[in-house]
């Protein structure tokens, strides 16, 4: 497995060894010796959740105000363009997000850690997400940032019109958002 960083230094990309032939494909898709080895996190997944999106259909910005989440995120088919922002209100990269296109071709897995939050695009037909998470879902305490903020300035790369739940779509803006007081080392 390959761990390949990006422009916020808690998230990351991960890559498996894939061995293929004429009958297909086989790789691990996760193990938690390599997981610890790799990323310098112990961390335990607590639950797996799997979603299929429409295409354009827009899930995110979500994230939980207590018992935040971690969440390994990979796309089993078609792809999405899959996005972190961090929202920990003491971070240097505070309001700063990365993207990462994961699809069932390319393999790829997105660590998005706990205080950020979490959203993707479907980009193909039938788009499937598989997540763990390293926290359970605790509805009570979700909430949503409009995907569209113009101050976070995502570059959702569909020209598809997005499609969003009624809750998505009047997701606020970050400057308006209810965000936690978690100081850095309690989120990641």
């Amino acid at each position: 497995m390959k761990l390949t960083p990006t422009a916020l230094p808690d998230v990351f990309i991960l890559e498996p060894r894939v061995f293929g032939d004429a009958r297909g494909f086989f790789f691990e898709g996760f193990n938690q010796r390599t997981f610890s080895e790799l990323t310098g996190l112990d961390v335990s997944f607590l639950q797996d959740n799997h979603s299929r999106s429409a295409k354009g259909v827009v899930r995110g910005l979500h994230y939980q105000i207590q018992q935040p989440q971690g969440k390994l995120v990979r796309v089993v088919r078609g792809a999405v363009f899959d996005v972190a922002v961090d929202i920990r209100k003491f971070s240097p990269t505070f309001g700063q997000w990365v993207g990462v296109e994961l699809s069932e071709a390319n393999h790829k897995q997105h660590w998005v850690p706990p205080g950020f939050a979490h959203g993707f695009q479907a980009l193909s037909e039938g788009a499937e997400v598989l997540y763990k998470t390293t926290n359970y879902y605790a509805p009570d305490h979700e909430r949503c940032i409009a995907w569209n903020d113009p101050d976070l300035a995502i570059g959702w790369p569909s020209s598809v019109s997005p499609l969003l739940s009624p809750r998505d779509n009047h997701a606020p803006f970050l400057s308006f958002c209810e965000l936690p007081d978690w100081p850095l080392s309690a989120a990641c």
